[in-house]
């Protein structure tokens, strides 16, 4: 029998978390027996790491950069809690794929800077390889260039050490970075089809974008092929599930 994946979530938005729930472990290949879904927002487990393939760290409505004072209590207490849990999975070189929120807040726990010069809104945007990308296995059977949904406030600003660029856009430069060889993390959404992020577009109106430009993103991000993303979740899941 496999052991699951963590699936770390922080969402408390019914139809977001409802499409990210069925979502992320449908693109992974995973059946629900093969995935624990974690809601950080609402417990902090003792996790035996042992006992698991791998974790997504999820996105998030919270806001990773924000100032401290101006964070819930939970929001402070779930981070203090994924700072340990990434000092364990990384010194214990368990496999992490953050995802948006989860490139965030491990960049700030390395010692990076992530702050909303380079936030984008909802879109769908072009990803390109780096050298280093090209023989990454989580990018294995990719194209050089290819799309994926985006909608965020804050970004990487500088690199944590020991952080290697995978894939830039146009808008942030930062799209998908490496550490070591166990974390991984991304900017954008592979989890999101078009589906999802309509979702997304339903429920962030003026949040992740302005309200009036509704429509002008729903018709843009009808145009791109996502697809290829996808590979990302697989080959992570591919490479790790024991």
């Amino acid at each position: 029998m496999t052991k699951p994946f963590l699936m770390l979530t922080s969402r408390d938005d019914g139809p977001v978390l409802s499409a990210e729930s069925a979502d992320l472990p449908r693109f992974s290949g995973l059946t629900a027996s093969e995935i624990r879904r974690v809601r950080i927002e609402r417990e902090l487990p003792d996790l035996d790491l042992s006992q698991y393939s791998g974790a997504f760290v999820c996105g998030s409505p919270w806001d990773a950069g924000a100032d401290d004072h101006l964070k819930e209590e939970r929001q402070v207490r779930a981070e203090s809690w994924l700072r340990s849990f990434y000092d364990r999975a990384l010194a214990e070189s368990f496999p992490i794929l953050g995802l948006c929120y989860g490139l965030g807040t491990l960049t700030l726990h390395l010692g990076g800077v992530i702050d909303t010069h380079h936030g984008e809104d909802i879109s769908g945007i072009a990803l390109t390889k780096t050298d280093a990308g090209r023989d990454d296995p989580l990018l294995e059977g990719t194209p050089d260039r290819f799309h994926s949904y985006v909608g965020h406030h804050e970004a990487v600003r500088e690199l944590a050490p020991g952080m290697q660029v995978l894939l830039a856009g146009d808008a942030t430069p930062i799209q998908m970075v490496r550490v070591g060889q166990g974390a991984w993390a991304t900017q954008f959404h592979p989890e999101m089809d078009l589906n999802g992020v309509t979702v997304r577009i339903n429920q962030y109106a003026d949040r992740y974008y302005p309200a009036e430009k509704a429509e002008s993103i729903r018709a843009q991000v009808a145009t791109v092929d996502t697809d290829p993303s996808r590979l990302i979740l697989r080959n992570f899941v591919r490479l790790f599930q024991r």
